[in-house]
Order: structure tokens, then C-alpha cells, then sequence
């Protein structure tokens, strides 16, 4: 039974498990304390000082990191309490780039937020010397702009803490102090492998995607090209929510018409691109089994893991999927199979993707995924920026009706939507490669074994006569913990699924931002992941080789899965990587 203990916070009384910092049982009494650097779980280290309270000693303290003790007394909102932090949001101003107005944080900072709370309006109550940085915008996924850092370490936190990359960290001391990567490199020169967490997890608008949106209206503006859009599987359970619907809300039909009244020529899904990636994947994983080809075999849809595996692990490069990820698969097939059939050259379609990830940026500039000198994808944005289109354009999203996705590459099962949930890519293998190999039919396709949040998910599962073993890993610090066993013979695994953002996509570093208070109390992986195996659960078809378009594919153009046309356009190749450029 756990140890508990009794204390008042501001005149109610509440009762925690020993251990409980002050903060957290200030929330379970229902008392809000403001919080800056603060991030459960990742970053707790009282950096900030916006959370102290008056515990009854000498002086203030900080919430996040004071534990809570028995008969404790706390007040959290006395006079000098709010001066202190009034004081401190002012100090934190006078070094910061105040322009609010053109910031692409604006109306979501945290900064701001608790400025406008705390009544904080004066700017420049502490007029002094500033540090003045060079914005850097190399990297073609992540910008990072320190006029608007505020050091409060999350951005650190995550990338080491969850992602195990730590390729930007604080340098110099006191006033000169700065987050940086080392040697003050571009963080393109470094490991970074473009995921895009540490963008989630900023306050303010020092980190940033690269925004795309300026060359998709060129590019839909421009009579001569013929313009092809697709949508991740993730994108679809959280773009409702730049729009103030509730997280979780499936906005499949609302976004495919927002996409056409944007005046995309095609709209295609990203869902179909996931079937064409399990019938390729599958039977990728069947003739490695039946071959005794080189197991485990690992997933290879999540750029940020693929750049993560070629950088630190590059032992496992034999062991990645040589299918190119499924939006990438769609790109090729947008610019063979259906120019083909359109009658359209190549060479005037633009191929743009919506994606819930900042990694696919740099992934559609990876030389290996392309075609007769063309690129697969031309454009990536991210679900932000969709939003950022969408408002710009003047249109109502939420009184959008719904529409279809246009057809010969917009079908799709439920073995595909759930792509963007971890757990999801192994799942939807599963039910093909059970088939395929077995030859008879599932019955219950639900593999709940590997669903959930966790960071990392083991199972085995029998197919026919023979037990499979399968792991799933959510980020690349979970998949650092796995390939270590797995490298020291401590783990046999025939499959891993590897997703580099904690939660899967719907967790990607391209995702509607999520604030502080709210992560502290919402799991937002397990929201918006029910968004999807909801529409998993309500497809007519939910095997991905049952999908009418993905046979015709094969039927009029690829063959079957694995042939010399499938490993020409949808297959590709990993190489190691530096940890820097010099």
C-alpha cells in the first residue's frame, strides 16, 4: 500500500503518495500554480521560477521540484508571490524578440499566455543590453531562432531524456547563455535526426518547422503543373484541432474537401500508399522468414528513425524494410502509375504531402527516393501549416461537409489508418502476413498486443504452427533500449515496428501544438490515436491486401508484390552517416 501523506495548499486540504512534488498535488486539489519550464515527466528542474509557492521557510520555492511533506502548509497566490513572478515574466522579456504579432507562436505561447494572466504589460521594464543570434534555417525540417529562446531546457530535455540524440544543449554561462549545438554548428551539420519533438515541446517560437506553404502556392498557382496532394493517417485525428475541436476528432471528410477547395488538381490519400507499403512489407517479412533472410526485420516508415539507425546503430542497417515509407511509395506511384494512366508527363506533377512529421521534410530530399530524376515527393508540409493554409485561404473548416478522396489512389482499409499510431504499422502486417502465409482467413484482425502508449510493446503471435516474436519501440530512445538487448542476444524477435516520436505519428514534431498544463493531464498519443483505430474499426475493409485499388495496381502495373517493377519504384536503400558534418 502506498505511503501517504496530508497537506493544505491555499486552504485545501489534500492527500498524496509520499514523494508528490508540490505541484502535483497543487493540481489535485484543483489549484492551478503557472509553470514555464516545467514538463512532466521530461523536464523538471525549477529553472524558471514561475512556480514558487510559500512553503514556510526563509524564502520562496520551486513547485515543480519541492516535495510535498506531511502537514505541510502552501500558499500559492499571496501578494508577493505575484509580484515575484510578474518580476520574473519581465526579466524574461527584456532579453526576449517581442515580435508577437509576426510570430508563428502567436495566440499559442505560453509566454504570452502567461504574461496576459499575470497582467504583465511593460515589455520593456528592464531595459538593457540584448543577445542578438543568427537565426538558423540550414536544416530543411527545423528552425531555430534564439531571439525568442526563453533557457528554459525543454528542447534539451526531450531530445536526450526521450530521444537519446542530445545534439543541442545550454552553452556559455549567465547573461551569454544560449541553447546550442555544439561547437555553435547548424543543427543540420549535426545528428539531429529532424523529428521535430523539441518543436513541440518549446513554449514560445525559438523552434520552429521550415515553412513549405510559400512553394505549394506557387506551385498550385502555376497553370503548367499539375498539382497531387496526400494526406498522413495521423494528419486526419488532430487537424480538427487548429480549428477548436476537440482532440481526438476524426476530420477525414472535412479535410479531403478543405484539400479541394484548395485547388489541388488530385487529392489521393497516404492511406492507400500505407496498403501498398504492408503488401510490399508483408511479403518482404514472409520471404525473409521462409528464406532465412536477416531477422529481425525492422520497420522502415519513420524517417527519424531511419536517420537515427543509419547515424547510431548503423550494425541494424541490414535489418531495415527496403520499402520507402508510404507517402513516399504514393509519390512514385503519382508520378509513373498515374501519370501513366492520366496522360500526364512526370515532369508537371507536383507531388505535395501533408504530413504530421518535420522528418518527412528532410526525407523527401533524401537523393535514394526518386525515379528517373525525379523526386517522389516534390513538397512536404507539415499539419500546422495545412491549418495555417486553410486560414489563410478564408476558409470555414468546421462548416465544411464532407467529401471522398479521388479515386485509383485514394482507397483504403483500416489496416492502413492506424499507421499513424504506434503499434500500428506492425499490426496492419500482421494481418496480411497471416494470410499470406497461412493461407486461410483471420478472423479476429484486432491485434491488441501491440497497441498502446507504452515505449516499448513485446508479443508473440501464432501464425499456423509457428510463434512469432515481435516487439514495437515508440521514439528513438526506446528503440536505442531495444536494439541494445536485441544486440546483446538478450532479445529474438522475428519483426520491430520503430517509430521515432513518442506515441507514433500522432505524436509527430509536425502535430497541432500541445501546451504544458494540458500534457500534464491529457495524454494527447492516446487521444488522437483513438481517432484512428475508430476509423480502423468502421471500414468495410480492414486488411490491407483486400483493398480493390491496391489489386488493380498490382493487376494493371506492378505485378505482384516484390516484383522488379515494385523494387524499382518502391524500394530504396539506407547508408551510415556521420554524427557531424565538418
Amino acid at each position: 500500500m502506498e505511503n501517504m501523506i496530508a497537506l493544505t495548499i491555499d486552504g485545501v486540504s489534500v492527500e498524496v503518495p509520499a514523494g508528490t512534488s508540490v505541484l502535483e498535488a497543487a493540481r489535485k486539489a484543483g489549484i492551478h500554480i503557472p509553470t514555464l519550464c516545467y514538463l512532466k515527466d521530461i523536464n523538471e528542474i525549477g529553472a524558471c521560477r514561475m512556480c514558487v509557492v510559500d512553503a514556510g521557510g526563509r524564502n520562496l520555492q520551486a513547485a515543480c521540484v519541492l516535495p510535498a511533506a506531511n502537514g505541510m502548509v502552501v500558499k500559492t497566490n499571496t501578494p508577493a508571490i505575484k509580484q515575484y513572478r510578474k518580476v520574473l515574466l519581465e526579466l524574461v522579456l527584456s532579453a526576449h524578440d517581442k515580435k508577437c504579432l509576426s510570430c508563428v507562436r502567436s495566440q499559442n505561447c505560453e509566454l504570452q499566455k502567461l504574461c496576459r494572466d499575470l497582467g504583465v504589460e511593460d515589455g520593456d521594464a528592464f531595459k538593457g543590453a540584448t543577445n542578438e543570434y543568427k537565426v538558423d534555417d540550414v536544416s530543411p525540417s527545423i528552425v531555430r531562432d534564439n531571439n525568442k529562446c526563453i533557457l528554459c531546457r525543454r528542447c534539451v530535455a526531450v531530445c536526450s531524456k526521450i530521444q537519446h540524440v542530445g545534439v543541442i544543449g545550454p552553452v556559455m554561462r549567465g547573461f551569454k547563455t544560449a541553447i546550442e549545438s555544439p561547437w555553435q554548428m547548424h543543427l543540420n551539420d549535426m545528428a539531429c535526426i529532424n523529428c521535430g519533438q523539441c518543436i513541440n515541446v518549446c513554449p514560445v517560437g525559438a523552434l520552429h518547422e521550415k515553412d513549405d506553404t510559400a512553394k505549394v502556392w506557387a506551385a498550385l498557382s502555376d497553370p503548367t503543373k499539375h498539382v497531387v496532394v496526400q494526406p498522413a493517417p495521423a494528419v486526419r485525428a488532430a487537424l480538427g484541432e487548429e480549428f477548436g475541436l476537440p482532440m481526438g476528432t476524426s476530420v477525414t471528410g472535412k479535410m479531403a474537401t478543405a484539400l479541394k477547395r484548395l485547388g489541388f488538381d488530385k487529392v489521393f490519400d497516404t492511406d492507400f500508399g500505407a496498403d501498398l507499403t504492408i503488401m510490399e512489407e508483408a511479403n518482404e517479412l514472409v520471404e525473409r522468414i521462409a528464406s532465412g533472410g536477416t531477422l529481425p526485420m525492422i520497420t522502415s516508415c519513420s524517417p527519424g528513425w531511419i536517420k537515427f539507425c543509419e547515424t547510431y546503430y548503423p550494425d541494424f542497417l541490414p535489418n531495415l524494410s527496403s520499402c520507402k515509407s508510404p507517402h513516399e511509395m504514393l509519390g512514385a506511384m503519382a508520378k509513373s502509375y498515374y501519370a501513366k494512366k492520366a496522360g500526364i508527363d512526370p515532369k508537371d506533377i507536383v507531388t505535395v504531402s501533408v504530413m504530421p512529421c518535420t522528418a518527412k521534410k528532410f526525407e523527401a530530399a533524401r537523393p535514394e527516393l526518386g525515379h528517373d530524376g525525379l523526386a517522389d515527393v516534390d513538397i512536404v508540409i507539415t499539419t500546422r501549416e495545412l491549418a495555417h493554409m486553410i486560414k489563410e485561404a478564408g476558409i470555414n473548416f468546421n462548416l465544411l461537409p464532407d467529401s471522398d478522396f479521388d479515386s485509383l489512389m485514394g482507397e483504403s482499409t483500416g489496416a492502413a489508418v492506424i499507421f499513424g499510431a504506434t503499434g500500428g504499422v506492425m499490426e496492419a502486417a500482421l494481418r496480411t502476413a497471416y494470410e499470406t502465409l497461412t493461407g486461410s482467413e483471420l478472423k479476429d484482425v484486432n491485434f491488441t498486443a501491440v497497441r498502446g502508449v507504452e515505449g516499448i510493446k513485446e508479443a508473440t503471435v501464432r501464425i499456423g504452427d509457428t510463434d512469432v516474436n515481435v516487439a514495437v519501440a515508440s521514439s528513438t530512445g526506446m528503440a536505442a533500449k531495444l536494439l541494445d538487448s536485441v544486440r546483446a542476444g538478450e532479445k529474438n524477435y522475428a519483426f520491430i515496428e520503430v517509430m521515432a516520436c513518442p506515441g507514433g505519428c500522432v505524436n509527430g514534431g509536425g502535430q497541432p501544438i500541445v501546451d504544458a498544463d494540458t500534457r500534464a493531464v491529457v495524454d494527447v498519443r492516446a487521444e488522437r490515436a483513438k481517432a484512428l483505430y475508430g476509423e480502423d474499426m468502421n471500414k468495410p475493409l480492414r486488411k490491407s491486401h483486400e483493398n480493390a485499388e491496391i489489386k488493380a495496381i498490382y493487376s494493371d502495373f506492378l505485378g505482384k508484390p516484390g516484383s522488379h517493377v515494385a523494387h524499382e519504384l518502391l524500394h530504396t536503400h539506407y547508408t551510415k552517416r556521420p554524427l557531424y558534418n565538418k
